[in-house]
């Protein structure tokens, strides 16, 4: 088995191998960060495969979402994707030469003679597994021109033992494989088949992977194998198999849990990258009680020693709360040119970016950030919200028509200068600060809830802010 000390090369490879059937998932997202990460830590390689033998449900739409996905992430990899689907010759090759050396042979069982094989199995309560009635018996037996499958020759006794680095020692009775299919009938390979020729191929030293994929583990050790005896220098890889990610409720994730592709929490909920890149790190990995990391920590960190084997949690709350520390350290200008994208409209990049350090404080997603910044760009007359409606009675609007002729004169339209004067007449009407501050926010952004109400007088400029204080004082008359 190859190890980070006695590699044949000295390197270490990982690969990330997704099936383009859709959106990057976000189990597919975090495998592809742990592999990113392990090969980073140990100044190895990380590839990409892209596994599209389904040539039915394979799209490049999906194809496109995945690099799309990754991209984003800032999982970038050594060398150019591989493409499963054109390696088939070469998967084709490896099976003949399994043939050749008696560790495959032809199956001509037909479809009704395999059910009624497991209609068998299944009145005797038996395993449903392929009973190798073909496994000894010469192809000449078979009818001329019969179709045929290539089955793989898999140990009957015994037990193989893998020394998981996540799950630790795993072992397995040789007589529970069975012999399956590596060529079918039609002369394509198989998932297992192709998986083993493209690892071996790439040079692949630790399969980082998810652990419904154990099983699958125990049934393409046979293959490498049976080729290293054929030819040497198959050395099976090192297994990793990390735990699925499951819902709040303990289920398996799902689409009934929300959102699951890396696309949807981008561009529906708002998440930053890195972020997501943070949370998917913590997600089954931990380093004391360190919760943010930069990627250079994250990097040096990292290793399958601290990956746990029970599943982990998807909290929503949580990834937004961590989205929010992002939101608060990241730059102005990349902030607001990601609302400017969601408010959709014609709006001012530079008058966004200087609202951003009020903004941000208490926005924990984008779209929150972009619903603090609508007040900026709405148009006269306000559109009222129902409890700003509610909170511009004839007293307030009174109010406001002192206010805005003492702002007025303002010389100075500065967060201190207008403070000053809005406590100046409080303390005048012997009104507390709140009883201005409330009906003023409703006049300059027709809601209740904004950024400090000084804050938003700057930000708005004393042309636009006036104008909308006196449209709403108008309207005791």
């Amino acid at each position: 088995m190859a190890s980070e000390s006695g590699l044949a090369n000295g390197q270490i490879v990982t690969r990330f191998a997704p099936s383009p059937t859709g959106f990057l998932h976000i189990g597919g997202a975090r495998t592809a960060l742990f592999n990113w990460l392990y090969a980073r830590h140990h100044g190895g390689k990380v590839l990409l495969r892209i596994e599209d033998t389904d040539l039915k449900r394979s799209t490049t739409e999906a194809i496109d979402a995945i690099l799309d996905g990754l991209d984003w992430l800032g999982l970038d990899f050594d060398e150019a994707p591989v493409f499963q689907s054109e390696r088939g010759s070469r998967h084709v090759e490896v099976a003949e030469r399994l043939l050749e050396h008696g560790h495959a042979y032809k199956c001509y069982a037909t479809q009704e003679e395999l059910e009624e094989m497991r209609a068998a199995q299944r009145a005797a309560r038996q395993p449903i597994r392929y009973d190798g009635r073909w496994r000894h018996r010469d192809p000449s037996e078979a009818p001329p021109g019969a179709p045929f499958v290539v089955r793989l020759k898999t140990p009957l006794d015994g037990e193989t033992t893998i020394e998981d680095r996540v799950q630790g020692a795993v072992t397995v009775r040789n007589e529970e494989l069975d012999d399956y299919i590596i060529l079918r009938a039609d002369g394509t390979p198989t998932y297992m088949l192709a998986v083993v020729v493209d690892d071996h191929d790439m040079g692949v030293t630790h399969v980082i992977r998810g652990d419904d994929h154990l099983n699958n583990a125990f049934r393409q050790l046979p293959i490498y194998h049976a080729m290293n005896a054929i030819e040497g220098g198959w050395d099976e890889p090192v297994y990793a198999h990390i735990p699925l990610i499951h819902g709040q409720d303990g289920a398996k994730l799902s689409k009934r849990h929300g959102a699951t592709g890396v696309d949807a929490y981008r561009d529906e909920l708002g998440i930053l990258p890195e972020a997501l890149f943070n949370y998917l790190l913590r997600l089954g990995w931990g380093h004391g009680d360190q919760e943010v990391f930069t990627r250079d920590e994250a990097i040096a960190a990292f290793d399958l020693d601290a990956v746990g084997k029970s599943p982990s949690r998807f909290d929503l709350k949580k990834l937004e709360n961590l989205n929010g520390h992002y939101i608060r350290a990241a730059d102005d200008a990349r902030l607001a040119r990601l609302v400017a994208g969601t408010i959709g409209s014609e709006i001012d990049l530079a008058l966004l970016e200087r609202a951003m350090p009020v903004l941000k404080v208490r926005a924990n997603n984008i779209g929150e950030l972009a619903e603090g910044a609508r007040f900026l760009f709405v148009k006269r007359p306000l559109e009222l919200s129902e409890k700003a409606a509610v909170l511009l009675d004839t007293d307030a609007r009174k109010l406001l028509a002192i206010i805005s002729a003492r702002l007025a004169a303002e010389k100075h339209w500065t967060i201190e200068a207008l403070e000053a004067t809005t406590k100046a007449i409080a303390e005048e009407l012997e009104l507390g600060l709140g009883k201005l501050a409330q009906p003023m926010r409703a006049a300059l952004t027709g809601t209740t809830t904004s950024p400090g109400i000084f804050d938003v007088l700057v930000l708005l400029g004393r042309e636009e802010a006036l104008a909308r204080i006196n449209a709403q004082a108008a309207a005791a008359d």
